[in-house]
């Protein structure tokens, strides 16, 4: 209790003289709400201790480095996750969502439980501070804060709910949160998540990993069943998601495994399915390079049938979609008149409302019985064929330029071997043996493929040395294609 009690000291001292926004109380009664609420759901001493001290660095002239001298490391990193970065000089609303956006980055990406239970916490003390308000002044309240469209506040804190549920929706607090966001935004989270509810929990101690994406693994759970597991950066709602799309691609003549459930798996997300005696088509080429053509030959007749369903443009989103964030995320730091060319580009594309998986690759399709079934649903949408032909020209051609051991690691199978599946896949596709059209219908994915390679290196961070190198030959590659082609239709 001692370094408790010193925290209450100490904050109690730092924001002597401040009040709360929107009722003009002691500022420090927030910190000791907060700490209250921590310790219906925990006892450890150090995370109610962040909870008193969380406002310090971000509203007070309280360091870290002061933090961690009189309450210890994890106290600090547990302060730091909850304080938002600054921007001197800038008023506060104009920065209020870009300090939401990376504060939630920080959420999302931590491991540490403290961190999604002082994030809980403090967000339920807030929201009974503006429900309250919310009830007495309606929607003249939100004129006193820095975020005025409530909309956007709807926005931040369905994300916060949405990324600690799985950890915490067992806790009162959680509920309660939930119960004061549906009051305030009626409809945004189902009524259910307020009453108690336990998802089933697996575990996959010795399963056999058989396919691994962006958004987690797959797993063999038993001869019946297989366990996709998603990253811990996915929501519940993002599961919810990707199965509602599954089903929805089900009805619309896509093969495909329908889950069955959500599970929990640790801190994470699982989704059953039941795939009787089958494998991705990655491990049968593992297990018979020899007879990659064939199995390419599976993928494209699947890609074909695929790109024959037309959708409702109001169910998916547009493929030029994704791949204007990939320009945007990536070629947009390089060089803005060539952004400016690709996005011109990708709108000149014809409209079309032809079905496109947008995640397609031989570890996301098993075999049953000799038929093809797709799984990862995620990345549904519509428009122009070429937007799924480059992706597939970058998981079998540019990852393993850029990374063979990666690539290798990733399809289960030799990057010789990858080369060959791609030029068996775009003959069959196309239907025809003519070089010079599969020449120009696999450099015009690649004008694509590499836009995204060069947002995947910008996704992680300022690129370093050796990659600012390849995105120098990357982009002399791409100006060259684009001198030869001024259209991606083919």
């Amino acid at each position: 209790m001692k370094l408790i009690e010193e925290a209450i000291i100490y904050a109690t001292i730092m924001h002597q003289g401040k009040v709360r926004k929107l009722h003009n109380i002691p500022y420090i009664l927030h910190p000791m709400e907060v700490a209250q609420i921590l310790a219906t759901i925990t006892e450890d001493e150090e995370i109610i201790t962040a909870g008193i001290l969380h406002d310090i660095v971000e509203d007070t002239d309280g360091s870290m480095e002061e933090i961690e001298s009189r309450f210890g490391k994890r106290v600090a990193f547990l302060v730091s996750s909850e304080s938002e970065p600054k921007y001197p000089g800038e008023d506060k609303s104009d920065t209020w969502k870009r300090r939401k956006e990376d504060s939630l980055v920080v959420l999302k990406n931590s491991t540490d439980i403290g961190v999604r239970m002082l994030w809980l916490a403090d967000k339920l003390a807030n929201l009974r501070s503006i429900a309250r308000s919310y009830s007495e002044q309606g929607d003249e309240m939100w004129k006193k804060l820095h975020q005025t469209d409530p909309k956007m506040h709807q926005w931040y804190y369905k994300n916060i709910a949405e990324t600690v549920e799985l950890s915490l929706n067992k806790t009162g607090a959680f509920k309660e949160l939930i119960k004061h966001i549906n009051f305030i935004w009626p409809g945004t989270f189902d009524s259910e998540k307020t009453r108690y509810k336990k998802y089933k929990e697996v575990s996959i101690e010795g399963c056999k990993q058989i396919g691994r994406g962006a958004k987690g693994e797959v797993y063999r759970y038993d001869d019946e069943l297989v366990i996709k597991v998603f990253n811990e950066n996915n929501t519940y709602h993002d599961v919810e998601k990707e199965i509602a799309s599954s089903r929805r691609a089900f009805i619309l003549g896509i093969p495909t495994a329908i889950s069955f459930g959500i599970v929990s798996v640790g801190n994470q997300y699982g989704a059953m399915y039941e795939l009787l005696d089958s494998e991705t088509i990655s491990q049968n080429i593992a297990r018979a390079p020899s007879q990659v053509e064939a199995y390419a030959n599976i993928m494209a007749d699947l890609a074909l049938s695929i790109h024959k369903i037309e959708v409702d443009k109001n169910e998916f989103p547009p493929v030029s979609e994704r791949l204007i964030n990939y320009v945007e995320g990536g070629i947009a730091h390089e060089d803005e008149k060539l952004a400016a060319k690709y996005i011109q580009l990708i709108n000149k594309l014809s409209e079309r409302n032809t079905m496109l998986h947008g995640d397609f690759h031989t570890g996301n399709v098993f075999l049953q019985k000799g038929e093809p079934l797709l799984i990862d649903m995620d990345r549904l949408s519509y428009g122009h064929p070429i937007g799924e032909i480059s992706d597939v020209y970058y998981f079998y051609k540019v990852l393993g330029e850029d990374d063979q051991i990666a690539t290798e690691k990733f399809m289960g199978y030799s990057y010789k071997t990858e080369l060959k599946f791609y030029d068996s896949f775009i003959k069959h596709y196309l239907g025809t043996e003519d070089e010079k059209k599969i020449q120009e219908v696999s450099e015009k994915a690649s004008i694509l493929a590499y836009m995204r390679l060069i947002n995947k290196y910008y996704k992680k961070g300022t690129p370093y040395a050796e990659e600012k190198e390849k995105i120098k030959l990357h982009l002399k590659k791409i100006n060259g294609l684009l001198e030869k082609y001024d259209t991606l239709e083919f």
